[in-house]
């Protein structure tokens, strides 16, 4: 069998975070490069051709719109060589599910690619990189990885792009999954696929736009008044999405200026700020009168990252931002 050939594309993180102390609770994001990490990777023997290309060394934290046009155009060049069996993309895991879930949307799916973090940094006593990055790599290269979408290997996990979050600060296992699990268990040695892939031959759902409008998450609270709604039209923001309490809901003030600003043509989407379950249409809130987006199971900031795709390729109707909302 042929050894696969991966494209790695490196963006900085924890993952090449470097402390300085095996011990300290600090480090620098990004500090290892990513050919001195290839380097220390080759000692475990994984039994690909791994290519390196570097776009940033960076806290995810700062990445942005230079990083995301970089990355894509990485992805669809390799997506065109044959050489290419998989990508996997190094990146810091404050943001990897936006990265992820923007990628998703705009890649075709007939190559894996996959996004992997640490939560500790390079040197840090009980690192966890360089069983993520192997793990990757186990991906990566196998068959069945293509045709399922952007992933993200995490903690023995691998996780759907739509479906992946960032739930805990600090812990190995800080990823969670929803609405729908894991789709597969990997190891260095085993990988267990739960299902079959699920969008075999798909080709990007949308196009990658040439820029991304501001779109704000605007997070909910008892006592809030419609003034931060105001605020944010009054900066420019060509959407909104409510991180709302419960399933979506504001104090009655902000949902009557959220439904102005929808009137007004900026769309509106209601998410959550509870940790997991989904968003309905006209639940507690009337979406139907408001003219308002409900969310589903996209949390606000996967929520945020469609909507500034939708409104960047001319999808700015309520019934055209549900049905893009809706779809699984």
């Amino acid at each position: 069998m042929t050894k696969a050939r991966i494209l790695v594309l490196g963006t900085g993180g924890t993952i090449a975070g470097a402390a300085g102390s095996a011990t300290g609770g600090g480090y620098r994001a990004g500090g290892l490069a990513l050919a001195a990490m290839l380097e220390q990777l080759a000692a475990l023997g994984l039994d690909a051709e791994l290519v390196p290309q570097e776009v940033a060394r960076i806290g995810s934290q700062d990445i942005g719109w230079p990083q995301w046009q970089a990355l894509h155009a990485a992805c669809l060049g390799a997506m065109d060589d044959l050489s290419i069996t998989g990508i996997i993309i190094t990146h810091g895991t404050d943001t990897a599910e936006e990265t992820a879930f923007l990628l998703d949307l705009t890649l075709p799916t007939h190559k894996p690619v996959v996004l992997v973090g640490a939560m500790r940094p390079a040197d840090a006593v009980g690192a966890d990189g360089m069983r993520n990055f192997a793990n990757a790599v186990k991906v990566a290269s196998d068959r069945q990885a293509a045709g399922r979408g952007v992933v993200l290997v995490m903690g023995d996990s691998v996780l759907a792009a739509r479906d992946a979050r960032k739930a805990a600060t600090a812990q190995i296992d800080a990823f969670k999954s929803f609405p729908r699990g894991s789709l597969a268990r990997v190891t260095p040695a085993n990988l267990d696929w739960f299902g079959p892939p699920h969008r075999v031959g798909e080709a990007a759902r949308y196009a990658f736009p040439a820029s991304l409008p501001r779109v704000a998450i605007l997070t909910a609270g008892a006592g809030m008044d419609e003034q931060p709604v105001q605020a944010l039209l009054g900066i420019g923001c060509k959407g909104v999405v409510l991180a709302g309490m419960g399933q979506g809901n504001a104090p009655a003030c902000v949902l009557t200026a959220l439904a102005d600003a929808a009137v007004a043509g900026v769309p509106v989407v209601r998410s959550t700020r509870v940790d997991e379950g989904l968003v309905d249409r006209n639940i507690e809130v009337d979406d139907d009168a408001l003219g308002l987006v409900a969310a589903r199971a996209l949390g606000p900031a996967k929520a945020r990252m469609l909507l500034m795709v939708l409104i960047a390729v001319g999808i700015t109707d309520v019934a055209r931002i549900q049905a893009a909302f809706d779809s699984g």
